[in-house]
């Protein structure tokens, strides 16, 4: 009693509390500790030299370096040289018995440039090469290429020759891309490609430059396909040793110069076909 006024005990009901929506799980970056790099030259890491001739570095150290990837998880079975083929029948059992996270491939250049140009077998070994890594637990990420006749400056006709075949590696490369549902870093997209900075006195290989770009566009699709980028590639040269004008020229004279003859060699009867098709089309 209050006031005279009887006071009964009211049931006090809490409000519901309001439902809150289920966050959604953020997935956890994958952590790519085994890394392997495929391919030809450009693969092998030639452009971009260490100090005091220690070898090549290239977007294989520099791929590692971003990911995270220590030396006893880095595999670089490429060479100098190595087409399509080479890497199915001689760098991939060392990759898979590797057993990496990730497999960068470079390779298909070489072959354009041989007379017995195959974009269909190209296509059949790569497809080996995706699938069998594939097995492994591996993400693949193979390469589409630039137009290298705008790098390296050819007459009319070879330019068209070269032209013609990169497309056709090119249409094998995204056949197997689109089938088997791999990234792909496409270089002819790649901001700065056609740059004279990117490419090393031979215009054949990327300079330190041009390899950080291809590190930085391999570790960007792969940070996108989930995986951890820790160390971002920094475009920003160091660590390699600029080329002297002696060492360009001793490279051009003892290198450069008769590798261009014997491919040239190979190339010119495809060049010539081309040549004859484009003459008979102007006089029709």
């Amino acid at each position: 009693m209050v006031g005279g006024v009887t006071v009964t005990s009211l049931e006090v009901t809490p409000f519901p509390e309001p439902s809150r929506p289920a966050l959604a799980a953020v997935p956890a970056l994958r952590q790519a500790r085994r890394l392997v790099v495929l391919g030809d030259s450009t693969a092998v890491g030639l452009g971009d030299p260490l100090p005091r001739r220690g070898g090549w570095r290239g977007v294989g150290p520099l791929a590692a370096a971003a990911l995270g990837v220590g030396a006893d998880g880095y595999l670089n079975p490429s060479f100098t040289g190595a087409r399509m083929r080479c890497v199915l029948s001689k760098q991939l059992p060392a990759a898979v018995a590797h057993r990496p996270d990730v497999a960068l491939l470079v390779a298909g250049m070489n072959d354009t440039l041989r007379p017995d140009f195959d974009a269909a077998a190209i296509a059949a070994d790569l497809t080996e090469v995706v699938r069998r890594l594939g097995e492994a637990g591996t993400t693949v990420i193979p390469v589409r290429f630039h137009d290298h006749s705008k790098v390296f400056r050819l007459p009319p006709a070879l330019k068209r020759a070269l032209s013609t075949r990169v497309a056709e590696l090119n249409a094998a490369i995204d056949e197997v891309v689109a089938r088997e549902g791999v990234p792909c870093l496409d270089l002819d997209r790649l901001p700065g490609a056609y740059d004279l900075t990117s490419w090393s006195v031979d215009r054949l290989h990327p300079s330190e430059l041009g390899h950080r770009m291809l590190a930085a566009g391999f570790t960007g699709l792969l940070a996108g396909a989930g995986f951890d980028v820790p160390e971002p590639v920094s475009l920003t040269c160091g660590g390699g040793v600029e080329p002297s004008t002696t060492g360009h020229v001793g490279w051009l004279v003892l290198k450069g110069i008769p590798w261009l003859w014997r491919r040239g060699r190979e190339f010119l009867p495809y060049a010539a076909v081309i040549m004859w098709h484009s003459f008979r089309e102007r006089t029709r």
